[in-house]
């Protein structure tokens, strides 16, 4: 297992990366590009520069988060070929730079959502925050995703470009003749162009569950439990075709018994197909309304050893990073981003790793 850290770049991340190379178990960084329409292929030379910034600070760049899928291959519209192939075009060029492994997601419209990007703990600490019933209460989008905006302090959040959000009418509209079913064709038909140039390229694509993983705004989502992503891994049978397994986006819906979905891909013959682990934990109030919390079992509703351990027993040997953190000790910065948390979520799911492996090879498990 590499433990690597979500790092926004010099441009969007006010931590550099001097204190992410102090955090004792991280190797490297995990990175985006922000500033390309998406469905343009990433420009080289950035790349190339970005790459020239991380290994100069001692960290590896193995990892891409966030090369977005454009709206059309997801609609199936007329010039999702154009744009698939500008996305192979982005893996071969990050191919020459040593990426091993790109995150993206298959979410109609709306990226990961929630209704509280600042919600107060009882310890003072502030965390990410869902509430369906506020969610059902909003009738413009649009005022929802500004909302988010000046919430975030101003800063870049993937998914959200102004290019999409200035559709949202038209975005609606094209989506009410997809289904959940049609959703499903579009993305096999991406899978089937784009697998073949991961393969060529040696880089292992790792869909990231839905957040939340139901359906919001009448917008059909399928990645989002162990029946549908086991289908989308079969839909390409190929090791390069692979999942992100976030426990806080697949363990806000209860229903989903993490530790059991991993084994389950363990039996089926798909446990090589988690290529990169999002851990972090998450406390569940009640269906549909969940609140992120410390990454200590305790601290929300799993039993993050558990998890771990069924990582361990399934052989996953890819990559993990701790994921949204709490904001803590008057840190100011991108919500659930924030260093201290996540450096300590770093080396406590690093501690567990170590004891499982520890006491494997002691014989006392």
């Amino acid at each position: 297992m590499k433990t690597v850290f979500r790092w926004f770049g010099p441009e969007n991340d006010p931590i550099p990366l001097k204190h992410i190379r102090q955090i004792p178990s991280v190797e490297g960084v995990v990175v985006t590009l922000p500033g390309f329409p998406v469905g343009e292929a990433w420009d080289e030379e950035k790349i190339a520069a970005l790459h020239k910034t991380v290994r100069g600070g001692g960290l590896t760049m193995e990892v891409v988060e966030s090369v977005e899928v454009h709206e059309d291959i997801k609609l199936g519209a007329g010039k999702r070929d154009l744009y698939i192939e500008n996305y192979a075009e982005t893996l071969r060029r990050l191919s020459k730079f040593g990426v091993k492994a790109v995150c993206y997601n298959f979410m109609p419209v709306f990226d990961w959502t929630r209704s509280d990007l600042a919600y107060e703990l009882p310890d003072g600490s502030t965390v990410l925050y869902y509430d369906q019933g506020e969610i059902d209460k909003v009738t413009d989008p649009r005022q929802m995703a500004e909302d988010m905006k000046r919430s975030s302090g101003g800063a870049y959040m993937p998914g959200w470009d102004a290019e999409k959000l200035d559709r949202l009418i038209e975005l609606f509209e094209l989506y009410k003749s997809v289904d959940g079913e049609k959703l499903f064709e579009n993305y096999a038909y991406f899978l089937g162009k784009i697998i073949p140039v991961a393969e060529e390229c040696d880089i292992k694509m790792a869909v990231h569950p839905d957040d939340p993983p139901w359906n919001i705004f009448g917008l059909p989502r399928i990645v989002n439990n162990q029946k549908n992503i086991e289908r989308i891994l079969r839909a390409v049978d190929s090791p390069y075709n692979g999942l992100t397994l976030c426990t806080g986006s697949l363990g806000s819906d209860p229903d989903n018994d993490l530790p059991a979905i991993i084994r389950r891909f363990g039996e089926a013959g798909l446990a090589d197909r988690i290529h990169f682990v999002h851990a972090r934990n998450v406390k569940i109030i009640k269906a549909g309304l969940f609140h992120e919390s410390a990454h200590l079992s305790k601290s929300g509703s799993y039993d993050m050893y558990e998890i771990m351990k069924a990582l361990r027993d399934a052989g996953f040997d890819g990559y993990m990073r701790p994921d949204h953190g709490r904001m803590i000790w008057g840190e100011n910065g991108r919500p659930g981003y924030g260093l201290y948390d996540r450096a300590i979520g770093a080396e406590y799911l690093n501690g567990l790793w170590e004891a499982i492996v520890k006491s494997e090879e002691a014989g006392l498990r």
